[in-house]
């Protein structure tokens, strides 16, 4: 029997016991995930303020937006004619969809958005030409995913179960579950190291704006696996302390929304 990590260690003190040692691929984790974000105050707000931002950066018009992902989550809410999708068949979905076989037709969908998704995507190129497919010119593709900073390596590969692999060779991951198939560094790795790549091989698609951001407040809040660190009226405090380090999000970013638009040709 091996000897457990001290980040190991650690996540299994901090988990909430009602998700301790859940398989992450069971239909039945994910609904109870959606129960805790809207438990959890902290982290409902954190969910408020990602799908406002996200909305942001959405053109206007009357086709649908394809939010991928969308069995814990409530961006409908914020975000009018939209089609919430997952992988996995839950409740309060619209449609089964998996992000490399797009069910929709071509040039039919003014966006696709998503939240901590695209570094679950086992083809990374596929699911980029499927969206480029299913996007209409003008269309955005816009999601918040895992950054690599100095500060989020060491709390990824400490605090979190998934693979955390900046060093990866290539954009796809390895076969596994729908949801246990990851790399957190998948995002960074594509709109940034291997940019040119990406410029290169899906000319349609431009980067408009990588933003790092909230080095904390995620990480306090527990997330859907973790037990809360801080109080919820604490929530402004660490809004403030963020905005302030601002300057700083290079190194201190966990997270990145990231925004990509849809042309008619190239950049």
């Amino acid at each position: 029997m091996g000897v457990e990590s001290r980040g190991a260690r650690l996540r299994r003190v901090l988990a909430l016991p009602q998700t301790a040692g859940r398989d992450v691929d069971d239909p039945e984790t994910t609904t109870l995930r959606r129960a805790i974000i809207r438990r959890k105050r902290f982290l409902h707000r954190i969910y408020d303020e990602w799908y406002d931002a996200i909305a942001n950066e959405l053109p206007p018009g009357p086709e649908p937006v394809l939010e991928l992902g969308s069995g814990a989550g409530f961006m409908g809410q914020q975000i009018p004619n939209l089609i919430a999708s997952d992988i996995l068949a839950v409740p309060g979905i619209d449609v089964v969809a998996d992000g490399t076989r797009l069910p929709f037709q071509s040039r039919s969908l003014r966006g696709v958005v998503m939240t901590n998704v695209f570094h679950h995507i086992p083809d990374a190129p596929r699911f980029l030409a499927e969206a480029a497919r299913c996007v209409r010119p003008g269309g955005a593709l816009v999601m918040i995913e895992p950054w690599v900073t100095s500060w989020s390596t060491l709390v990824y590969r400490r605090l979190h179960s998934e693979p955390f692999e900046p060093d990866a060779p290539h954009w796809k991951l390895p076969s596994r579950g729908p949801l246990s198939g990851a790399n957190g560094a998948l995002p960074w790795i594509v709109f940034v190291r291997d940019r040119e790549v990406f410029e290169r091989d899906f000319a349609t698609w431009c980067v408009a704006s990588v933003q790092p951001m909230m080095p904390f407040r995620y990480l306090v809040s527990g997330g859907v696996s973790l037990r809360p660190l801080v109080p919820d009226f604490s929530y402004p405090l660490w809004q403030r302390l963020e905005a302030a380090m601002a300057p700083w999000m290079s190194t201190w970013g966990m997270f990145a929304r990231i925004v990509v638009r849809r042309t008619e040709t190239s950049c």
